[in-house]
């Protein structure tokens, strides 16, 4: 090894020595001693290697801790708060609906406290965890009893299952949905243990279809609310009451999985109907299934609700322990549910609710807003604009319906690449921002941006990396 490097080597400061540095304080003190500790030596290695090859100037121990600072901004928890830009109001990928502060408050209280998740207050004996939730889900639906597992597809599951276990289980080709993920519907059915029969045809399924299929070793009929796609034309299809007619007729019980699931009718808020919990069960199904997490807005849950008899049959399967949720996610529905009995209010407390239903020219004026402190931020390489959009609901509900909104419409001044550049740098912020690239500009939805967090997104926006925009072609 030549002298000068041995010299350049020597000027490295030591472990100890970045470790005293103020920018490392702060490390210590968001990540801890340990893993500070572990990054500052990857970047002491990283720089002995850089003067093995090149005689540059070595880095000070500031340098090298706003480096180390950099390893761990990378290694940063995936699961952590962002801000959905995307126009999807309820998207999957990211994690759906946003909690009701009062489920977030009885959330947080379930996991800092012992509760009584099984236990009975009055009697001094063990309880059901089903009993904080049935009282409120019956109220809500009309139903007689109720139950909840962890997603909607375990409640299919555990119904069919219970019901049509190495029986017969009958349902509308039109009806065997996708949902996603490549999650289909047959394959639920056979992972239940049931045998699929398929009625009608894609487009139109008729009585005498269901009629020519029960039998003596139908286990249930299903019914399946097609959310996420539409059939249109020349189509026809049996509706839940007569089925559920058709079904009582000969004793075999009508399962109908609405999907998503709305305990209120939406076009009250101005948007779509869906049909709701309490109509499925008026119109006769027997069990009825609905999501949690989707136009709920609450966590994700899978409800089944209707016959107490048949509910009894089902929180005997085996399997329902496999599917249960714990106390922390029953906590958060059980304050979700109970923001439906003050309708008045619904809209104001429930943020899927709100996102919804939020009109656009409140959109307009936060865009209006926004704009000038959006083109400070970005420089001159952006031109951001003012533009009307359309959202959607997403997770498969209303799929040909939007909403419309306005957006922050970024537009490269020079190539298409500086435009995914820029969307790949908000993706990576400590508070990554999330929109979508559509028609020659990143488009920033602003409809689920609530007023409160205007400055937080712009606060996001100033941790961009000012050299990472000079870096932009």
């Amino acid at each position: 090894m030549a002298e000068s490097e041995v010299n350049l080597l020597r000027r490295l400061p030591a472990v100890a020595a970045v470790l005293a540095t103020v920018e490392a304080a702060s490390l210590v003190e968001r990540h801890g001693r340990a893993v500070t500790t572990d990054a500052i030596r990857q970047v002491i290695d990283e720089a002995r290697e850089v003067l093995r090859i090149a005689p540059v100037e070595a880095p000070t121990a500031a340098d090298l801790a706003l480096r180390a600072g950099e390893l761990l901004q990378a290694c940063l928890p995936g699961l952590r708060p962002l801000f959905n830009l995307t126009g999807t109001v309820l998207h999957t990928n990211l994690g759906r609906a946003v909690f009701a502060e009062t489920a977030v408050e009885a959330a947080v209280e379930a996991m800092r406290h012992a509760v009584a998740l099984e236990f009975d207050l009055i009697d001094g004996v063990r309880g059901e965890r089903d009993d904080h939730l049935r009282g409120l889900l019956c109220e809500l639906t009309g139903a007689e009893d109720a139950t909840v597992v962890n997603n909607n597809a375990a409640a299919v599951l555990l119904c069919l299952n219970t019901f049509a276990l190495g029986r017969e289980a009958v349902v509308s080709r039109g009806e065997l949905i996708e949902i996603g993920g490549a999650f289909r519907m047959p394959d639920i059915m056979v992972r239940a243990g049931a045998r699929m029969v398929e009625v009608g045809t894609t487009n139109r399924t008729h009585p005498a279809d269901y009629r020519n299929a029960l039998n003596e070793h139908t286990g249930l009929v299903l019914k399946v609310h097609t959310s996420n796609y539409r059939i249109q034309g020349f189509t026809a299809e049996v509706g839940a009451r007569e089925l559920a007619t058709l079904c009582d007729a000969i004793g075999v019980p009508l399962l109908n999985d609405l999907g998503s699931g709305s305990l209120v009718d939406l076009s009250a808020y101005g948007l779509v109907k869906e049909p709701t919990v309490r109509e499925a069960v008026e119109e006769g199904a027997r069990l009825v299934t609905f999501s949690g997490d989707k136009l709920l807005g609450g966590p994700q849950a899978g409800f089944i609700v209707g016959d107490r008899a048949l509910i009894e049959q089902v929180n005997r399967n085996p399997l329902k322990r496999a599917l249960r949720v714990d106390k922390v996610r029953l906590a958060a529905i059980e304050a979700t549910l109970q923001l439906y009995r003050d309708p008045d209010r619904l809209a104001e407390r429930l943020p899927t609710l709100r996102f919804l239903a939020r009109d656009k020219a409140d959109i307009d004026a936060q865009a209006q807003r926004l704009q000038p402190a959006v083109a400070e931020r970005l420089g001159d390489l952006f031109a951001i604009e003012v533009g009307d959009c359309l959202s959607q609901v997403g997770s498969g509900a209303l799929p040909l319906d939007t909403l419309a909104s306005t957006a922050l419409l970024i537009r490269s001044r020079g190539s298409q690449r500086a435009l995914e550049q820029l969307a790949a740098s908000l993706r990576v912020l400590a508070r990554p921002i999330i929109g979508r690239i559509a028609d020659g500009a990143l488009r920033l939805d602003l409809r689920c941006l609530a007023e409160a967090d205007e400055d937080a997104f712009l606060d996001a926006l100033a941790q961009l990396d000012a050299t990472d925009l000079a870096d932009i072609p």
